[in-house]
Formats: structure tokens, C-alpha cells, sequence
């Protein structure tokens, strides 16, 4: 379903999620934009992983709504999530250790038709040289900054819409965290939304169109990257929330 140019082309609104009777999410709203990186910050246990995975169909949505390009996805699953064009790239360096760096990618586009199996598996390594000349190399042999960069190709075999990277920097140098945040600008270029979770709040706020921070399962800031002395309004947000304020703060852009 074809959207307007002012719709957002993910728009969470009142979402409720958890783990069984756990309850993590209580009532987010989030918003993003085709060609935009929103930045999802917050502390350990805020929230973060668990609205990715309950966007990208990991979880169920016990309230609210997660509408995709126009289209209700909640609950839908992650398989039909990730046809509607969403791909999540999971904490942690997710890959098949024991399968070959194309092994992995053709795993990746396993529903896609075969006659362009072998042409996105080559466009997806095209955004990492270092990967693409270890394409017959298990996955074992890698570095841990290679086995990322892998985990978000096998993401981009797909061609997404939208991009969910959770925690990419997760155990890289400063170097391979730049590395692979570099792909993630190149990305907005070519019109792909980014929802990027990352505990490297400068890095992140540097990539980024807009910041949203949770703490405790609530959205308690939303703002411009660009906002002047932004990490004293996330730390302030922070702060707020856990002296009992419930009300996220909206920052307009700067004028």
C-alpha cells in the first residue's frame, strides 16, 4: 500500500510488549521515516531490544499498534514482517559459524526468487570489501568485527525498506564501529530508514536525523539530533523519569 509523502513509514503508537507475564513496554509511540536514522537510546533494561523485537514480530504486541508502509503488522509474525521489508539485525554477531560467508547471505535470501539470489548476495557484499573477499571463509574464521559486518549484510540481502540494528558496535574497535555506522549513512542516501540501537550515545547522535530515549519501557525523550546540548537532555529525561515524570520530552529543532 503506497503511502504519503508525509506518513511515516514505521509508526508505533501505544505499544505494549514483554516476555510472557513481563510487561516491558508500556504504551511506546515512535515514528520513522523513509531515508531517516532514528537513534534508540536509553539505559540497560529500558526497553530498546524488546521494541525491535516486538516490531520485527520476535514478540507479540499485547496493546497498541505497529503499522508498516500503511499496513497493520502487528502480531503478524516475523516472517511476514520481514516480506513487508523490514530486517533486524540482532545483537550479538548472529551468524552460522560453520557455513561460509555466502553460505550465510544465500541462507538470508533463502524466500527470494532464485534468479536474484545471486545478484543481491553480490550487491549486499559489495558494502563490505572486507567480507567480500572471505566469501568462501566459514564464519568462525572472521573477526568479531567481520561476523557484524556480515550479520547486517545478510540484512541487506534483502533489500529492506527499513533497517533495525541493535547494539552494532557491540564488541568492535572504535575503527570497525565507525566502519560499519559509515554504511549505515551510506544507507540514508539511498533512501533506506534506519531504527539503530546503540550504547555509544555520541556516535549514535553523530549518524542520526532523530533521537528517541526510553527508560523503563517509556518513551521520556524525543528530539532532533541537531538539539543543542543534547546528552544534558537525555541525562535530565533520565533523571525525570525516575523521580516519578511520565511525560516523554518533545525538543523542537532548533530555529
Amino acid at each position: 500500500m503506497p503511502i504519503s509523502a508525509d506518513a511515516p513509514l514505521l509508526d508505533v503508537n501505544g505499544l505494549a510488549s514483554g516476555y510472557g507475564k513481563l510487561r516491558v513496554l508500556h504504551g511506546v509511540d515512535l515514528t520513522v521515516r523513509s531515508g531517516e536514522i532514528v537513534a534508540l537510546l536509553g539505559p540497560n533494561g529500558a526497553g530498546k531490544t524488546t521494541l525491535l523485537r516486538a516490531v520485527s514480530g520476535l514478540l507479540p504486541c499485547d496493546a497498541g499498534s505497529v503499522q508498516f508502509g500503511g499496513r497493520a503488522l502487528g502480531n503478524t509474525g516475523a516472517r511476514e514482517t520481514a516480506r513487508a521489508g523490514i530486517a533486524h539485525v540482532i545483537e550479538g554477531h548472529r551468524i552460522f559459524t560453520q557455513q561460509t560467508v555466502a553460505d550465510n547471505l544465500l541462507l538470508a535470501a533463502y524466500d527470494l526468487p532464485r534468479g536474484e539470489r545471486a545478484s543481491r548476495i553480490e550487491e549486499a557484499l559489495s558494502w563490505f570489501p572486507e567480507i567480500a573477499a572471505k566469501r568462501h571463509d566459514r564464519g568462525s574464521s572472521l573477526s568479531g568485527g567481520q561476523q557484524q559486518m556480515l550479520a547486517v549484510a545478510q540484512g541487506l540481502v534483502r533489500r529492506p525498506r527499513l533497517l533495525m540494528l541493535d547494539e552494532p558496535s557491540a564488541g568492535l574497535s572504535p575503527v570497525l564501529v565507525d566502519r560499519v555506522l559509515g554504511v549505515v549513512t551510506r544507507l540514508r542516501d539511498t533512501g533506506t530508514a534506519v531504527l539503530l540501537v546503540e550504547q555509544l550515545i555520541e556516535k549514535a547522535v553523530a549518524v542520526a536525523d532523530r533521537v528517541y530515549a526510553l527508560a523503563q519501557g517509556l518513551v521520556v525523550l524525543e528530539a532532533p539530533a541537531s538539539t543543542p546540548d543534547l546528552a544534558h537532555q537525555l541525562e535530565r529525561a533520565y533523571f525525570g523519569h525516575r523521580e516519578g515524570g511520565r511525560t516523554p520530552a518533545v525538543l523542537a529543532p532548533p530555529t
